[in-house]
């Protein structure tokens, strides 16, 4: 009975092994049937992720509208499409638009011109972005501006179609603020002009006291419907499409260095979830992909060096997330389920967000313990 038993156990593991394979390659070929003759339009088609969500949406038979800032490397990853696309299958040319997203002033023709293409859009993917890492008051505020423009009001601006006037009063400091005691906020500052503070920083810094309170308003936690102006009128009319928001796990936290970067991705999911309420009774599908971190597109673990590929295996895990060819399957399989929120992160991250809801003083406490041991690290900037 035991020789029985232990002859069963291969059987059986080789069996689930087989079902699983099966199952994924089902899924896949569902997933790429699921945008056969979609209008799919890539805001950046020229970054790593980019160029992985065109392969996968070019061979799953999609009309590709590829944007981005470079048309060098545009037309670099149009030749590289048509190359390898197989004759025995079908799939279409894709298009090129030059699309700058910081370039807010830019952006109203250029969505008409993505229009333009096919006279519809069946799946926007929002996948841009720009990132910078420093103190927050060594950083200026006109880098503070570009990643703005970047991540959030580039995108929101492609999505509604629409120029969007995004200089507003930001009204007047406080006085207290000035001489670095205690600065308040009040809501009506609280949204993009608070990044205005930033020039009190340094002076608190140097004096090694004062502090910030900030009015927020619970919708800095989750959106609700009828916060923007304009509805997507293309998908609305014909009561389809799906928009698919390629954002960063620091959307739903802020970490140490990255205050722009940070805040332009809260911005973004804020504006994402609201949209995501009011355009559902109109069969409009609005879904957030959630990485960690997205790989640098080449990088990958040496041929030859067992340990050095192991270790580079666990660090890209672990601490620069996935690769992007990884992110642009789990978009195919947004897209093909319907998903509205997918979250791409091992369980330290996950666990990071749970405790940052439910035990907030503790995150707090953690990260900023971990702030002073890496300015206290010698070499380290």
């Amino acid at each position: 009975m035991g020789i029985m038993a232990m002859l069963m156990l291969p059987l059986l593991l080789l069996g689930i092994s087989g079902l699983l394979f099966i199952y994924q390659e089902v899924s896949r070929l569902w997933s790429k049937s699921a945008v056969q003759n979609k209008v799919v339009v890539i805001a950046d088609a020229i970054s790593g992720l980019g160029k992985e969500c065109a392969r996968v949406f070019h061979t799953g038979g999609a009309r590709l509208v590829l944007c981005g800032k470079n048309w060098e490397k545009l037309e670099s990853l149009y030749d590289a499409l048509i190359s390898v696309a197989d004759p025995s299958k079908q799939t279409f040319t894709p298009k090129l638009v030059l699309l700058d997203l910081s370039d807010i002033s830019c952006v109203q023709d250029v969505a008409k011109e993505v229009l333009d293409c096919y006279g519809c859009v069946d799946i926007l993917i929002n996948n841009a972005s720009v990132k910078v890492k420093g103190p927050a008051h060594t950083i200026s505020l006109e880098l503070d501006q570009k990643i703005m423009d970047a991540n959030y009001f580039g995108p929101i601006t492609l999505t509604k179609g629409l120029q969007c006037d995004c200089h507003q009063d930001r009204g007047a400091l406080c006085d207290e603020a000035v001489w670095g005691r205690v600065c308040l906020l009040p809501p009506t500052m609280s949204n993009y002009g608070s990044l205005y503070l930033l020039v009190l920083l340094p002076n608190m810094i140097s004096r090694r006291t004062g502090q910030i309170v900030l009015v927020n308003n619970i919708q800095g936690k989750f959106g609700l419907p009828f916060r923007t102006a304009f509805l997507l009128p293309n998908m609305i009319s014909r009561r389809t499409g799906q928009i698919v928001l390629v954002n960063n796990i620091q959307g739903k936290f802020g970490l140490p260095f990255r205050t722009a970067y940070a805040a332009s991705k809260h911005a973004a999911l804020g504006f994402f979830d609201c949209l995501r309420a009011e355009v559902e009774e109109y069969d409009v599908v609005v879904s957030t992909v959630s990485p960690t971190f997205v790989q640098s597109y080449h990088v990958h673990p040496e041929q030859g060096n067992w340990d050095n590929s192991i270790w580079k295996f666990f660090f890209r895990k672990l601490a620069h997330g996935v690769h992007p060819g990884e992110v642009a399957e789990e978009v195919m399989r947004t897209v093909r389920r319907k998903k509205q929120e997918v979250l791409i992160a091992n369980p330290i991250p996950k666990a990071a967000l749970y405790v940052r809801t439910f035990f907030p003083e503790f995150f707090f406490a953690v990260v900023a313990c971990g702030v002073k041991e890496k300015l206290n690290v010698p070499g380290e900037g």
